[in-house]
């Protein structure tokens, strides 16, 4: 069970292609500046069972990509971490935002870490606005990195997403 504050389901802007994208209820960062901030309380939200968001991205036969955005996705690892592996097996690619960093989910709770493990790529880091851009692709602020998660886990380090489609190069 997943507490949601929002579904988009034809997302273009929060990863490449045609995307369905679930903001999460609740945040425990409170960037100044945020894009959601009524995604902050973890008061609220609509509780919604994998199933019903597994059939919400399936009854759209455009989207190949999934994007776990906030609030704090990380902060309900658990109910991310089971949706992320049923869409993994129905072959659609998991993205993910944090105002984690890698390196903090690295050392972060065990559903923290098997969330981390189901992702392709994730934007990581808080959103700082002394350096809000609005020409890094996908990012809300140069400090935040795209990461290709598999490349990472296997290295124990940070690897940048070096596919053009994520760095904005159609």
């Amino acid at each position: 069970m997943l507490k949601l504050s929002g579904i988009q389901a034809d997302s273009i802007v929060d990863g490449p292609g045609i995307r369905t994208t679930f903001f999460c209820q609740g945040c425990p960062h409170h960037c100044p500046g945020c894009h959601n901030p009524e995604t902050w309380p973890f008061e609220g939200g609509t509780p919604m069972e994998t199933e019903a968001l597994v059939d919400i991205v399936v009854s759209n036969p455009l989207c190949r990509g999934v994007t776990f955005s906030g609030g704090e996705p990380f902060a309900q690892a658990e109910g991310f971490l089971e949706l992320a592996k049923a869409l993994k097996e129905k072959g659609y690619e998991i993205a993910s935002y944090s105002g984690y960093t890698f390196e903090q989910l690295l050392s972060g709770t065990a559903a923290q870490r098997a969330l981390l493990e189901q992702l392709d790529v994730l934007i990581d880091g808080p959103f700082i606005l002394a350096e809000r851009s609005l020409e890094t692709p996908f990012r809300g602020s140069k400090n935040q990195r795209v990461l290709d998660v598999p490349k990472s886990l296997a290295a124990g380090e940070a690897i940048w997403v070096t596919a053009p489609r994520w760095l904005g190069e159609y």
